[in-house]
């Protein structure tokens, strides 16, 4: 039995999307993130899954149920979001007296190296990556790890911690442990008592994406989207033209002179044209508008958002029920051609993207003829003027409602 803790509903103190994590019952391709995560789990042999909610607990348990995927489903709930140990303690009592994983929600990863995370308990999931200074990196010696240091300027390996832990049943008795610098409990100081009693494997994974950040959900719809196969069910005009793995679902429009290049999907209830481009590893959600003449490429739009007409969106992730005014303009390119950056709490943050537009928040609306600089943030509810050009983020506006 191989029972699969996910964190489901945000494990630290929860932030805004425009400000740090997305959600994992955000959109990746056509379902929820953190159901790509549990279908990996199930395949790699999960034999029960439990998850961590919290925020948006009650469309985690929509989404999956009391079975997933041919497996129970158990709920733990996390009253309040004191870091990643914290969120493992609260599904304690939910956990046999035997070895146990432990998956970020909110991670992708292969069934393939999670299969061998599971035969190798004690056990770690790690990655291999260029720059490991922004990542918890681990000391080891051969394949076991001796340790975790968190961030280094010289790293000790280029083995990164991706999330993923195949920990034994007496970890259960280890999660109580004391706040970080960061005043959450973590779950690298449990990894730390593991590893002080056991001898634990670093598994390399082939496949890893980490959707910390805005713009990494770009990445794991372009990874989603990449194995989308043609579909059209939604009401598609015989002028438009759709080219390559296009997905219209039900109750979906495409109206006259739209030209849609796949990978693309369209999800039920949306519209786009007449006379519009959607390109480029692009989510149309739910109920969302593209309208006349608009251009929209390699992007997310959630459910509810509208970019009416003569606007241009690139490589943006747009929440629900955001507005775009008439001739709402997205740059998406620096002048420098360097990568662009992102102010997150305050640090300037390399996305690691050549091309990135915005991150908008739910709600947020522009004037027409607003101009949004590569990297800006809109909180969720913030206005722009009419011809407002905004270089700077915007803070999220709280209702008075």
């Amino acid at each position: 039995m191989q029972t699969v803790i996910l964190a489901a509903g945000e494990g630290t103190r929860m932030r805004p999307l425009t400000a740090h994590r997305p959600k994992p019952m955000l959109p990746v391709g056509d379902r929820p993130l953190v159901a790509h995560t549990a279908d990996a789990a199930v395949a790699a042999g999960a034999s029960r899954l439990v998850f961590v909610v919290g925020y948006e607990a009650a469309d985690v348990r929509d989404h999956f149920g009391d079975e997933y995927a041919g497996v129970p489903v158990d709920y733990a709930t996390q009253t309040e979001q004191r870091g990643t140990a914290d969120a493992v303690r609260a599904a304690r009592g939910r956990l046999d007296d035997a070895p146990f994983v432990v998956l970020n929600g909110d991670d992708l990863y292969d069934p393939a190296s999670l299969e061998s995370l599971y035969r190798s308990a004690p056990a770690v999931g790690a990655f291999r990556v260029d720059d490991p200074r922004p990542y918890g990196v681990f000391d080891v010696d051969g394949d076991v790890v001796t340790g975790v240091t968190e961030k280094p300027d010289d790293p000790p390996s280029s083995l990164v911690n991706i999330g993923a832990y195949a920990f034994p049943a007496a970890a259960q008795q280890w999660l109580d442990v004391g706040e970080s610098s960061r005043g959450e409990r973590e779950l690298t100081d449990v990894l730390a008592r593991v590893v002080d009693n056991c001898d634990v494997r670093a598994i390399t994974f082939e496949f890893w994406t980490g959707v910390g950040r805005p713009w990494e959900l770009l990445g794991a719809n372009e990874w989603a989207l990449s194995s989308l196969e043609r579909r059209v069910d939604g009401d598609v005009h015989a002028d438009a033209d759709l080219r390559g793995p296009v997905v219209v679902e039900a109750g979906a429009s495409v109206d006259a002179g739209v030209v849609v290049e796949g990978p693309a999907l369209i999800r039920r209830d949306a519209s786009v044209g007449p006379n519009a481009y959607v390109r480029g590893a692009t989510v149309v959600g739910e109920g969302a508008t593209v309208g006349h003449a608009v251009e929209v490429k390699n992007s997310v739009l959630m459910a509810g958002a509208t970019v009416g007409h003569l606007s241009y969106v690139g490589d943006s992730v747009v929440g629900r029920d955001v507005n775009f005014g008439a001739g709402t303009t997205v740059a998406n390119l620096r002048h420098d051609d360097e990568t662009v950056r992102v102010q997150v709490n305050e640090e300037s943050t390399d996305t690691g993207r050549r091309k990135f537009g915005v991150v908008v928040g739910d709600g947020a609306k522009t004037g027409i003829e607003t101009a949004l600089n590569a990297g800006v943030k809109l909180g969720a509810g913030a206005r722009t003027e009419p011809g407002e050009t905004v270089t700077r983020d915007k803070p999220t506006v709280t209702s008075t409602e």
